[in-house]
């Protein structure tokens, strides 16, 4: 039997879900969206949307073409609890977490890459046994294990951009480089994944 908070707990989740599509919808066929919607999140978390804002000091500017990777899906909130524990574990903002994973492999926690890479945060091989995996395709492990890489390349770099491209290329190539290196399947990925958490984040 489920019990009265349960009950109440899915009928809030399917609200926020069904807030979501209206929203995305209201992004995509607004007619006064050609000069953009702005939004901020105020100290109590409510977020706040206008097409004309006062001062664009503390707004954030959302387009059409933000969307065009995101879809409202299950697998988004999966796994979260095992995001949460990874972020507690390792001080790194969950939602950068969850964005690494969505640009890594769209929440498949059975995606191997071309090149080798295995689970949701696209484990190469060669990192297992430092990373302690043994089943690349066990979401706890692969979560623990790639947000561990992450905070390793924070510590090495101390910068957001160059932790994520030392995760995608190696710390090797960002070390040459003294920044994100000139590959534009690193450049690229950086800006997908700082896309994706500027999303989480607005929406959280």
């Amino acid at each position: 039997m489920i019990s009265y908070l349960a009950r109440n707990e899915i009928k809030i989740m399917k609200i926020w879900k069904i807030n979501q599509i209206i929203f995305i919808c209201m992004i995509f066929f607004l007619p006064a969206l050609d000069a953009g919607i702005y939004y901020y999140k105020d100290e109590n978390g409510t977020l706040h949307f206008t097409n004309s804002p006062e001062s664009q000091n503390d707004y954030n500017i959302l387009r059409p073409d933000d969307f065009k990777d995101w879809h409202p899906d299950s697998d988004q909130t999966r796994y979260e609890s095992l995001i949460r524990e990874a972020s507690r574990m390792y001080n790194i903002d969950h939602t950068l977490i969850k964005a690494v994973i969505k640009a890594e492999s769209n929440f498949n926690r059975w995606a191997i890459s071309p090149k080798g890479a295995r689970g949701l945060m696209q484990i190469m091989p060669q990192n297992f046994r430092t990373l302690g995996i043994y089943n690349p395709f066990n979401p706890r492990e692969n979560i623990m294990a790639g947000t561990l890489y992450l905070r390793r390349m924070f510590n090495k770099f101390d910068n957001m951009s160059l932790a994520l491209a030392a995760y995608n290329a190696g710390p090797k190539a960002v070390s040459t480089y003294k920044s994100i290196p000139p590959y534009k399947e690193t450049q690229e990925y950086v800006r997908r994944v700082l896309r994706y958490y500027k999303y989480y984040n607005g929406f959280q």
